[in-house]
């Protein structure tokens, strides 16, 4: 009877093993499983969306700086009964019916050195006077030179023209970041699986052992070579370790949808991780590091364009208070005749100018506590900088050296592995010839089990780190290349 329920046992730890690597398994690789991430996964989807916005933010930027061709036209008909003035400089009420049509061509530069615009405009008006006495009357503005300046107002030109192309290379930068971001997300949902896969192959290859002791045990307990606690400890460690498998294949599949969603794998895939022992043989100069995250980390560029921004806000409240002059320019020619080619004969000067003033008497102090605050928060700012800026350079210093001792530690893992192996197989062997106790062979089966953990769990910080250095630097220091992306590419 019990070599019946141990050939089941045996059997159903072989049907385990079988349906969790079946044959159109997807094999993947740590690698393997980051460029699938870096390419279809949802983080890397939503930021090649972000930076399209972050493009086009700045092309509108741009367009900002350059001449724009507007035509406008805006006619209308009127039929009513006004009040109009006659000859006499009496007013009486009369009918109108007029159509009047037009159409203005205007080019429009902005001058980003004062904050004002100058535009020159041609111009054709018609005037129709409907009803008994019909007539029509042209008006023509051949060419007008227009200028629009505010005095000791907000500059928006010059301080876009700091702040804006530093938004746009941050988001570069941010784009490159999140794939190395999302690398080391991938090195973590790789590795839970991975640790969970050899938690599973642990769990049954140790109940696979536990049944055969326990089966090897029975003989001997029979003829009186094993006593009944020895017996029911191995019963215990066999039911344990069924256990163990029964838990593992749940993690298992647990941690495989996980890694399935981050990656973007819509299909229900079995994936099987496979662990490449090989790792750089790379040693990282903590001020090499420091200068390559400086001159290309995101971070800093943010730093900078916040300093800018907490300038220009100062700039904005000063203009806010006193005096406030606004100023607008007009000169030209223009003709009207009821001819249309005579419109434009001999066309005649005109100029135009208007200025408006505002000068607050009494504001009880609105205006300079504007400013005030405007300063503060320009200098919380400049402080959050220079301690972000601290912050900054300390975990890239923490981070390297974690990385080059990382290293050793996987080595010593490595070797841990392969001892504990070796000295469980021992184990095994001397407490079937019973030159070993049952606790001797329990503890080197549990050594092994933390040292195989131990390797995965150095394996996953090893490349947990090295995704980390690359997205702080976002430089490769393996091939000795700065981190970049097809821009161009991302936006079509």
């Amino acid at each position: 009877m019990r070599n019946i329920i141990t050939s089941i046992s045996i059997l159903f730890a072989q049907l385990l093993f079988s349906s969790s690597l079946p044959g159109d398994t997807l094999k993947l690789s740590l690698i393997s499983a980051t460029e699938i991430a870096r390419s279809q996964s949802p983080d890397v989807v939503v930021a090649r969306h972000s930076f399209r916005s972050s493009y086009w933010n700045y092309c509108y930027y741009k367009a900002n700086y350059k001449p724009a061709l507007t035509f406008t036209s805006t006619p209308y008909y009127n039929n009513l009964i006004n009040i109009v003035t006659l000859e006499d400089g009496t007013s009486k009420y009369m009918r109108q019916k007029q159509l009047r049509t037009d159409g203005s061509l205007s080019i429009t530069q902005n001058i980003p050195w004062t904050g004002g615009s100058l535009s020159v405009d041609t111009q054709l008006q018609r005037l129709d006077i409907l009803g008994d006495n019909k007539k029509h009357t042209y008006k023509s503005n051949p060419v007008t030179i227009n200028y629009q300046q505010s005095l000791f107002g907000y500059n928006s030109l010059k301080w876009n023209k700091r702040i804006e192309p530093l938004r746009f290379k941050e988001a570069k930068k941010e784009y490159v970041e999140t794939l190395e971001l999302v690398s080391v997300r991938t090195v973590t949902k790789f590795f839970d699986l991975a640790r969970a896969q050899s938690n599973l192959r642990i769990a049954q290859v140790n109940f696979a052992h536990a049944d055969t002791l326990y089966s090897f045990a029975w003989g001997r307990y029979n003829i009186g070579t094993v006593t009944e606690n020895e017996m029911l400890q191995l019963e215990i460690n066999r039911l344990t370790e069924e256990s163990n498998m029964l838990n593992a294949q749940v993690e298992v599949d647990d941690s495989m949808e996980e890694l399935r969603s981050y990656l973007g794998i819509t299909e229900a895939t079995l994936i099987e991780t496979v662990i490449n022992h090989e790792v750089p043989d790379l040693y990282i100069e903590v001020e090499e590091a420091l200068v390559k995250a400086i001159e290309n980390s995101p971070d800093m560029i943010n730093m900078a364009r916040r300093r800018h921004e907490s300038e220009s806000n100062v700039a904005y409240a000063r203009s806010q208070t006193g005096l406030k002059a606004d100023i607008y320019a007009q000169v030209g020619l223009t003709q009207t005749n009821e001819k249309f080619r005579e419109a434009y004969q001999d066309p005649q000067n005109h100029q135009y100018v208007e200025m408006g003033i505002r000068i607050p008497i009494l504001d009880w102090g609105r205006g300079k506590g504007r400013v005030s605050v405007a300063k503060s928060n320009r200098d919380m700012v400049y402080t959050q900088v220079e301690r972000d800026r601290t912050n900054f350079e300390l975990n890239i210093l923490k981070v390297v050296k974690q990385f080059n001792l990382q290293a050793n530690r996987l080595n010593v893992a490595v070797k841990t592995d392969y001892t504990a192996n070796r000295r469980s197989d021992v184990a095994r062997k001397l407490y079937i010839l019973g030159r070993s106790t049952i606790l001797d062979m329990n503890a080197a089966i549990f050594e092994q089990n933390t040292a195989r953990r131990n390797y995965i769990n150095a394996l996953f910080n090893y490349w947990q780190l090295y995704y980390t250095i690359r997205s702080i630097t976002l430089y490769d220091f393996e091939k000795e290349i700065e981190l970049t992306e097809d821009y161009e590419t991302l936006i079509k």
